[in-house]
């Protein structure tokens, strides 16, 4: 699953790992997200962190809380530079990896496939 309010990186992502075999679902908020997981139970979420009105962070820790979802696996896209605090408290929320925008396509397919085999 891929959740970003970007119609054209959704649709990129999607097109990427379509050609790769890999199904993939697009959420463009993580209200949609969430209500997408009552029904769908993807291998791994691919979550933006800067979302309009719920962003990446407060979906996770809605995902986290339920018992259903609670252990999905989630690699968060972001924009920004990473800091040491910041990986922190991403593990804290069991956050698998983190993927900087504008990604190296190879390597996007090469680390989505290490956490789904």
């Amino acid at each position: 699953m891929i959740v970003d309010d970007e119609k054209n990186l959704r649709e990129l992502v999607k097109a990427i790992f379509n050609a790769e075999g890999i199904v993939v679902i697009e959420a463009d908020s993580g209200k949609e997200c969430l209500k997408m997981l009552k029904t769908e139970k993807p291998d791994l979420i691919l979550m933006d962190i800067m979302m309009p009105r719920l962003s990446g962070i407060e979906t996770i820790k809605k995902i986290r809380k339920n018992p259903k979802t609670k252990r999905m696996k989630i690699i968060f896209l972001t924009v920004m530079k990473t800091t040491e605090t910041a990986k922190s408290e991403l593990s804290k929320l069991n956050v698998l990896d983190y993927i900087v925008k504008p990604f190296n396509i190879d390597d996007l397919v090469k680390r989505v496939k290490t956490f789904l085999s």
